[in-house]
């Protein structure tokens, strides 16, 4: 139980890779603060902050559900308000939200690129200053951002510009607040899949049900996050991780487990 009493706010945690993170940390008895938008079910999305609270606290750990576009200071201070009235301090954060439109130059509105920098980018740059001062207070604290490694391939800026510096934007600040913070032993991490992950955006913003049958589970990334966590803060900070790769270092050698068709072909994800 390395986590109980630990608390971790998670952004956009109310389904998918964000909640599933919650729930196995939750297993550990974690305080879980799901910080995300999600108040009314999208059917096309499913869940909520509220309902994924409730699986949170079935696993095993407190949940605190708080409304948090995090492109709104105000409301990304309301957060740490709750979360410190609620659980006392905060111990993680694991920045997960994130908006995606794979396209090119000319068919990017500015709303779309607008979207993804304040959501990818100021979001995480903002939601990480907010929390700094009580991680500050943390035995074991950790920033660990949902991003890829830099990659200058220029395959990957060539279809979807817009999105590619707001994800590699989110590493340079994962990467730089482990510069920054090393002083005082945070640790500041990216984390991204080596194969695609099935999520609601990949089903409906990318390749539907055959890249689903290509993809891993959400379990994947929740148990490389477990592993990182687990990590003293002052040693392991400043890293690019890929999930896979973390779990391979821990001793896992069959994936199976994770595919979504076991001993079927894996889709690599952006930028590997």
């Amino acid at each position: 139980m390395l986590f109980k009493n630990k608390t971790i706010v998670i952004t956009g945690a109310s389904r998918g890779i964000g909640k599933a993170i919650a729930l196995r940390l939750a297993k550990e008895g974690a305080n879980i603060v799901v910080a995300s938008k999600s108040t009314v079910e999208n059917p096309k999305l499913g869940g909520t902050i509220y309902s994924a609270a409730k699986e949170i606290e079935a696993a095993g750990g407190k949940a605190l559900a708080v409304p948090c576009d995090i492109r709104d200071e105000a409301q990304i201070e309301n957060v740490i308000t709750k979360t410190l009235e609620t659980f006392g301090g905060i111990d993680a954060l694991i920045n997960n939200a994130s908006a995606i439109s794979l396209t090119k130059t000319e068919a990017t509105e500015a709303k779309r690129f607008d979207l993804m920098h304040s959501i990818n980018v100021r979001g995480t740059f903002l939601m990480s200053k907010a929390c700094i001062p009580h991680l500050k207070k943390s035995e074991n604290a950790h920033i660990l951002t949902l991003s890829p490694p830099l990659n200058m391939d220029m395959k990957w800026f060539k279809n979807h510009i817009a999105y590619t510096i707001s994800k590699y934007d989110m590493t340079m600040i994962a990467l730089g607040l482990a510069a920054e913070l090393k002083e005082f032993n945070i640790a500041s991490n990216a984390l991204w899949p080596r194969t695609t992950i099935a999520t609601a955006a990949v089903q409906n913003l990318l390749g539907g049900e055959a890249l689903i049958n290509m993809s891993r589970t959400t379990d994947i990334v929740a148990d490389a996050v477990h592993v990182i966590l687990s990590k003293q803060s002052a040693t392991c900070t400043g890293n690019a991780f890929i999930d896979e790769v973390v779990l391979a270092a821990e001793g896992v050698t069959n994936f199976d487990k994770y595919a979504v068709v076991p001993g079927g072909k894996l889709y690599n994800d952006l930028f590997l």
